[in-house]
């Protein structure tokens, strides 16, 4: 008899000692003969079988096995309306939707076969059928047993390297209690900020609509009153996020996806630093009129660029990193801003970069990743390539050193104090790097469960003490990670689309703005009446592992990271190249770029001078 939720009946409250029709149950259904015997074990078999196993009892149609009945039963069962993303299975199997599907049509098609077998057949026929059917049911059970050993293999992975999750360090009441009498006030804030309890309570509040296009950036300013968005559509997008209206919109007057836009610090939220997969990096000049001035290419990659890096305390100095391998320093008080600092390379090999981030304690002091498993750390003041390539040091996770597959690192960020360092890896994991180890220093913590592969995902702090780490994934879903023991916290369906790629915790309250491949912007705030019981979340990060794994296996070293950048260009959504106006008013608040020159023609690659829009 089949088995019911990946365990024997006799474990669903039946008898293991054999009952007397059984024997002839077994003998008519792998004969499909219709002899019209008296089934006991059927009529005789506990009601509890067949509630444990979701089926309702009734009677059997002739020709068929009850394995066939489950198998369609369980097809029923797995139609789903277009709410969900994916089926999250309760039985003990786990099995994938696609691997189920499959079962089921082999089941059918052996229903099918028997019913169209001749009654009168010989005796040679009927035994080379039944020893069909017997090596089919051998491989349903060998395919069983392989599952369940697979899970235990996944549920031992996702249970390794995790630590012991610390009580609550912020209460509610006490705190409250304290702020009133003046006591730490001036703390209240942050340490709300950074409760569990609150991360716990994350909910969806709202979502900002606008854009065309998936969008790829969001950025809130220093004071969190304004949140950028940019998009596929080639827009940028200033948000009153608090009352859920764009301020201002305009054309970025880049000619490809807009991978970054950002508030540059202590400008009075007047400048904007953007970039593209057009390698072009622009910034845009807004007035307080609610209007954008004009827009200006201040350096040119070679190849897309994905992001840029602030500095802290400067309101005209950034860098930019692109997949040529390239960061340049960029100073807007310069009459040619855009100025060399480094080629990264690994031995005589360039190595393009998708992020960069600079060390809020020592911002002299950045780091980079790319088509590499390295993170590597640069000194501004002391890059000499030709001593190591110019990098200070350089972090790995041991077993991805000497490893032969082509992990990349698709974005790294430093915590609010420098000290440690965030890398997120393509169909990898997520570590945590102690900044101020030495050259070659392993990982001190890893963060698994989610899906690093479709698209380039996003990785961040949460906290103003960054006590958490935030990340999307393939499965669009959201992820949020005590830092310190690597436990999930928080669990959150994220895109409709499918896909989180970026997230913005806002800079002084507690809630986030995240985006994907939908074209919406969302809003998250700790509003919940009751914590997250983190529900389906042990099936999703399953199915991810299996997934991850099985395309380990299919790909192997075939797989390489310009496909990825393909398979992503085509997976999006984007709309034609905008024609556009010529003529336009002084007034609008749109700004159009000057068209393209070569790095020649604008003084070589090391120096690319201004144009105005």
């Amino acid at each position: 008899m089949a088995e019911a939720d990946g365990k024997p009946a006799a474990l669903n409250g039946g008898s293991e000692e054999k009952r007397p029709g059984e024997d002839q149950q077994k003998e008519g259904d792998a004969s499909g003969s219709k002899d019209g015997q008296t089934r006991s074990s059927s009529e005789d078999a506990p009601k509890e079988t067949a509630e444990a196993s979701g089926d309702k009892a009734m009677p059997e149609a002739e020709g068929e096995t009850v394995g066939d009945r489950e198998g369609e039963e369980e097809e029923d069962s797995d139609s789903m309306d277009g709410s969900g993303l994916f089926s999250l299975t309760e039985d003990g199997e786990r099995e994938s939707e696609g691997g189920r599907r499959e079962r089921v049509k082999e089941k059918v098609k052996r229903a099918a076969r028997k019913r169209i077998r001749p009654g009168g057949g010989t005796n040679r026929s009927s035994s080379s059928d039944e020893d069909e059917d017997d090596d089919e049911q051998k491989e349903d059970n060998d395919d069983d047993d392989d599952d369940d050993d697979n899970d235990e293999e996944i549920e031992t992975w996702l249970g390794a390297e995790l630590y012991d999750l610390h009580g609550p360090t912020w209460q509610a009441v006490p705190s409250l209690r304290s702020r009133e009498i003046g006591k730490n006030s001036h703390q209240f804030v942050r340490r709300v900020c950074g409760a569990r309890g609150l991360v716990q309570r994350l909910e969806l509040q709202g979502r900002l609509e606008r854009h065309t296009g998936c969008v790829n950036t969001l950025h809130f300013n220093p004071s969190g009153t304004r949140l950028a968005s940019g998009s596929d559509d080639l827009r940028v997008v200033i948000w009153d996020w608090a009352v859920r209206r764009a301020e201002l919109e305009f054309d970025s007057g880049h000619k490809s996806n807009v991978f970054q836009a950002k508030f540059l610090p202590h400008s009075g939220d007047s400048t904007l630093a953007m970039c593209a997969r057009d390698g072009q990096i622009r910034v845009a000049e807004l007035s307080a009129t609610q209007r954008c001035k004009n827009t200006k290419r201040v350096a040119q990659h070679k190849g897309a660029a994905h992001k840029l890096a602030l500095e802290p305390d400067s309101p005209c100095s950034f860098l930019s990193a692109g997949e040529d391998a390239v960061v340049y320093g960029i100073d807007l008080r310069l009459d040619r801003p855009a100025n060399k600092l480094v080629v990264v390379k690994e031995g005589d090999k360039k190595v393009g970069l998708y992020t960069i981030f600079v060390n809020p304690a020592k911002t002299q002091q950045f780091a980079v990743g790319g088509r590499d498993q390295y993170v590597r750390i640069y000194d501004q003041r002391k890059i000499n390539e030709n001593e190591n390539n110019g990098v200070l040091k350089k972090f790995c996770p041991s077993h991805l050193v000497s490893s032969e597959s082509k992990t990349n690192i698709t974005c790294l960020v430093y915590s609010h104090d420098g000290t440690e360092l965030l890398a997120s890896y393509n169909d990898e994991d997520i570590y945590l790097f102690d900044s101020n180890h030495s050259d070659g220093a392993d990982y001190r913590r890893r963060y698994k469960g989610h899906r690093n592969n479709a698209t380039v995902k996003g990785v961040n702090f949460y906290g103003p003490c960054s006590e958490f780490v935030v990340s999307g994934s393939d499965c669009g879903h959201i992820y949020l990670w005590d830092k310190n023991s690597a436990r999930i916290v928080q669990f959150m369906e994220g895109d409709r689309g499918g896909v989180v790629n970026c997230l913005e915790p806002h800079p002084h309250l507690p809630g986030m703005a995240t985006s994907g491949l939908d074209h919406d912007i969302k809003l998250w705030a700790p509003t919940a009446e009751n914590p997250t019981g983190l529900k389906g979340l042990k099936e999703v990060m399953k199915k991810n592992k299996r997934e991850r794994d099985e395309d380990s296996v299919r790909h192997g070293d075939q797989y390489d990271t310009q496909l990825l950048w393909f398979l992503m260009r085509h997976m999006r959504n984007r709309r034609p190249q905008r024609t556009r106006r010529e003529g336009a008013d002084a007034d609008t608040d749109e700004s159009w770029s000057s068209p393209d020159s070569s790095d020649e023609d604008d003084g070589g690659p090391d120096h690319v001078q201004c144009m105005s829009s």
